[in-house]
Order: structure tokens, then sequence, then C-alpha cells
């Protein structure tokens, strides 16, 4: 299992936790999600085999966020 942590810019509202951790949970190869909107990060544990870091990053594109970085 790899681990990374989606540095977003800021989050506006609680609802947008909610919106990003349900498109984590729904995405095959990711075993865990966790979103801090206090601090706008998304930490993500998840299977390199079914689903790389360079398309969860467009996953949360997609919802209209900005990944600032990935660690």
């Amino acid at each position: 299992m790899t681990n990374k942590t989606y540095q977003l810019e800021t989050l506006t509202c609680p609802s947008c936790t909610l919106k990003i951790e349900g498109a984590m949970k729904n995405t095959a190869g990711v075993t865990k999600s966790k979103v801090m909107f206090n601090s706008s990060k998304v930490k993500v544990e998840f299977d390199e085999t079914k689903v790389t870091s360079e398309e969860l990053k467009n996953n949360i594109e997609k919802l209209g966020y900005t990944v600032l970085s990935v660690k």
C-alpha cells in the first residue's frame, strides 16, 4: 500500500470534505482516505497496482479543487 498527502487550495466549506471523501471511497484501489478541512489536505492510502497517485490527483481536480502538491 502507498500513502500520499494531497495539499489543496483552501477548502471553503465542510461539504467539500464529504464530496472528496465520497469520491475517494468510490475509487478502485483506495483503501483509506481522510480529508482534513482545516489544513486543506487529503490523505489517501491506495494500491498502486489499481490506481496511481496521478489518477487520484486528477480525480480531485475533476471535482473542482486545485492540488498544490503531493507528498
